[in-house]
């Protein structure tokens, strides 16, 4: 019989240290068991916010069969109540910006966020405009950054497999 079960570090809650994130100064999770378990199953749910879908194009290209990011264990969900991973994709507009951050709060943490392409990364021809909010980690924390106009899938993946072993390694 294992008593280890039952025990009260055990109760089914995960323990979550916090630190904060010193470019948006929002609370994010350390790494721990719940990001290693991550690392089998990635649940993620795509946040495109005012692109010009060529971002959209290329990470659905990335989930076809020929490049198949399924092997990975990676599946694009309708909800974000139950992603693990957050892909946003183009410039964050002042009606974005509040979207994205529901969005964020309502996602189970913890929730890693990938920024994909020029426009999530750095705001790059949008940078100067009037409506923009700035780029995704003015706003929530980023984990990974995927630059590229458009990004090839082959720089998605390359993103995607640097996350999943930073997850491993902890």
């Amino acid at each position: 019989m294992v008593s280890n079960w039952n025990s009260p570090d055990l109760s089914g809650r995960l323990k979550t240290q916090t630190k904060v994130c010193y470019s948006s100064g929002i609370e994010e999770p350390e790494m721990n068991l719940k990001f290693k378990a991550l690392t089998k199953s990635i649940w993620v749910f795509h946040f495109a916010s005012a692109s010009c879908n060529n971002c959209d194009i290329e990470i659905l290209d990335a989930l076809t069969p020929k490049f198949d990011l399924e092997r990975f264990g990676i599946l694009l969900i309708g909800s974000i109540r139950h992603a693990d991973v957050m892909l946003v994709t183009g410039a964050v507009s002042h009606k974005g910006a509040v979207r994205l951050k529901r969005l964020y709060e309502q996602a189970p943490k913890p929730c890693l966020v990938v920024a994909v392409g020029c426009c999530a990364c750095s705001m790059s021809i949008f940078r100067d405009s009037y409506n923009m909010a700035g780029p995704v980690d003015r706003l929530i924390p980023v984990h990974v950054y995927i630059p590229g106009c458009p990004p090839k899938p082959e720089a998605i993946i390359m993103g995607v497999v640097k996350l999943i072993k930073a997850l491993k390694k902890g």
